[in-house]
C-alpha cells in the first residue's frame, strides 16, 4: 500500500478527475480524498513517473519532500472545513490543526508562513471570503446564515473582514457581479 499526497486537489470534482486518471492508468486504489491518494499497491517508478505527467496535465502534482506534504495538507483540511459549511462556534484553528496532524501549531505556522508568504489564518480568511462570494453570486443563502455557517460571530464581523479582503461590502459585491455578469471569483 502507499499513500500519495497531491497539490491543488480542491473540491469533490477533483476527486473524480484524480480517480479517472487512476483507473485509466490501470493503478488500483483503495481511496481518494481531497489531497490523497491510498494506492492498494506501491508505484513502481515508470508508473509514478506517467501518473505524475498525467496528473500535470490536469493541474495536480504529486509532492515530494515532507514540507510540501505538510502545507497540502494543512490545506486540505481547511477546505474540507469550508467544504462542509459547519464551521463550530468559537472554532480554534490552532487547536483544530494540532488534533488533526499531532504537531505544535507555532511549528506549523511558521513552516506555513515560509512556504507560502501568508499565514494559515489569512489563508483560512481567505478561503471563507471565497465560500461568501460564491453564495452571493449564486444567491443561496442570506448574509445571516453565511455568517452562522463559517463560524463568524455576527454578521457584522463576516461583512467587516469581507471588505477587508476584498474592498467592497457583500451587498456591493452581489451588484457587481449580478451587474457585470462576471463570475463569482471576481
Amino acid at each position: 500500500m502507499e499513500t500519495l499526497l497531491i497539490k491543488n486537489m480542491v473540491c469533490p470534482r477533483c476527486v473524480m478527475a484524480v480517480e479517472e486518471q487512476l483507473t485509466k492508468a490501470g493503478l488500483p486504489y483503495q481511496d481518494v480524498f481531497l489531497g490523497k491518494v491510498i494506492l492498494k499497491k506501491k508505484l513502481l517508478p515508470e508508473e509514478h513517473k506517467m501518473l505524475q505527467g498525467n496528473l500535470e496535465k490536469i493541474g495536480f502534482q504529486i509532492l515530494e519532500d515532507q514540507d510540501s506534504k505538510k502545507i497540502e495538507l494543512i490545506k486540505n483540511l481547511l477546505q474540507q472545513i469550508i467544504t462542509e459549511e459547519d464551521i463550530p462556534p468559537g472554532f480554534s484553528l490552532s487547536v483544530y490543526l494540532t488534533s488533526q496532524l499531532g504537531k505544535d501549531y507555532s511549528t506549523l505556522s511558521y513552516l506555513f508562513s515560509s512556504l507560502e508568504g501568508i499565514t494559515i489564518e489569512h489563508f483560512f480568511i481567505n478561503l471563507k471570503i471565497n465560500k461568501v462570494k460564491e453564495w452571493l453570486f449564486y444567491q443561496e443563502m442570506q448574509l445571516s446564515e453565511m455568517a452562522w455557517s463559517l463560524g463568524y460571530s455576527s454578521v457584522q464581523h463576516l461583512s467587516s473582514q469581507f471588505k477587508k479582503v476584498t474592498g467592497m461590502t457583500p451587498t456591493d459585491y452581489r451588484k457587481l457581479v449580478k451587474k457585470g455578469g462576471l463570475g463569482w471569483k471576481v
